[in-house]
């Protein structure tokens, strides 16, 4: 299931800052590292993941490869977060009643 991929692959910390840092524009491995405590093999293990839940693309350049954030890769979440969103107004309502039985 794509949705798992992609939860899978921003579930972990240093890969969200990753994805966010990416958000703000092009970078390269070394770029991304910059301010992280993380290694530069373990940016690029990241991106790999990243570009697996295909949340990333590469584009190279001679000896360079540069990474920037693919806002299409959230578009598979959309479509979860529009089928689920009919569910919570009631379970809320139902929480409410509950939790002001409790309060009796």
């Amino acid at each position: 299931m794509i949705e798992a991929e992609i939860f899978r692959a921003l579930a972990d910390p240093t890969r969200r800052a990753v994805y966010e840092r990416l958000a703000a524009g092009e970078m390269t491995v070394s770029e991304l590292r910059g301010g992280m405590t993380v290694s530069q093999p373990a940016v690029s293990q990241h991106l790999a993941v990243l570009r697996g839940a295909g949340l990333v693309t590469e584009r190279r350049t001679g000896r360079n490869a540069y990474y920037r954030a693919d806002p299409q890769g959230l578009e598979p979440l959309l479509g979860w977060i529009e089928r689920y969103r009919a569910f919570w107004p009631e379970r809320i309502e139902r929480l409410k009643t509950v939790l002001k039985g409790m309060d009796q």
